[in-house]
């Protein structure tokens, strides 16, 4: 029986065994320590040892996998782009292809491919104007779909065809551009608490009165508040 890749912890994975775990370390701190990948990863060696394993588990390079996880409301995603490819170097589907077709509102696309072996044809469910429309995607501010409608379709309608027959790929997340059209159930309330951080931050006058604020600090912040704890850290040498 073949075994499912999102229960099982590959026999070389960074968490498998003793000596994987180490030497992943230390491949983490090397990678941790370049300026050429994501801040969410730089000097981190945590974040980059799971960048690791994510990359060991869906058999990617691990700087391909950096350069697209996208931390979006403190939930991690990938980019869509990097799901179309990642579908089209699995060796399981033909290149992954869409068909738009409709009017209006219905307009709508499907990603589509040959699965590899069978030579059955899959899709994805249909994404349309209309399903931008109900979900709140498309009159959300700032919103793509209104100004790039036929990309933002192949990227749903990409997303929703890994969901169903590449999990393995997806590995249960959303994409950049999923998450980013979920509106937040209370905007104004959240811009209020980063606001209310922000000021905390600029306003501390030692470590101790930064460090009470640490685990408030939204990702957005996190520059401001590594800035602020160095010019601390000056000031009490």
């Amino acid at each position: 029986m073949e075994n499912n890749q999102l229960s099982v912890i590959p026999d070389n994975g960074a968490f498998s065994a003793q000596s994987n775990f180490e030497h992943s370390q230390r491949v983490a701190k090397m990678l941790s320590s370049s300026s050429l990948i994501p801040k969410e990863f730089q000097n981190n060696i945590q974040n980059t040892m799971i960048a690791l394993e994510m990359a060991n588990r869906i058999g990617a390079s691990p700087l391909m996998v950096m350069q697209n996880l996208y931390i979006v409301h403190g939930k991690p995603s990938w980019s869509s782009t990097f799901i179309i490819a990642a579908i089209n170097s699995s060796k399981k589907f033909s290149p992954l292809r869409f068909e738009i077709s409709g009017e209006g509102d219905q307009i709508g696309c499907i990603a589509w491919c040959l699965e590899i072996g069978t030579n059955e044809r899959l899709e994805s469910p249909r994404v349309t104007i209309e399903m931008a429309k109900k979900e709140g995607w498309f009159n959300k501010a700032g919103s793509k779909w209104q100004t790039m409608p036929d990309l933002m379709m192949r990227y749903r309608s990409a997303a929703f065809f890994g969901r169903l027959y590449a999990p393995e790929i997806m590995m249960g997340m959303q994409t950049f551009e999923e998450v980013i059209d979920v509106k937040p159930l209370s905007v104004n309330k959240i811009d209020k608490e980063a606001e209310r951080v922000a000021l905390m931050i600029n306003d501390a006058a030692t470590i101790e009165d930064l460090m009470a604020v640490k685990e408030f600090v939204p990702e957005d912040l996190r520059e401001l508040y590594e800035t602020k704890f160095a010019e601390l850290s000056e000031n009490q040498i």
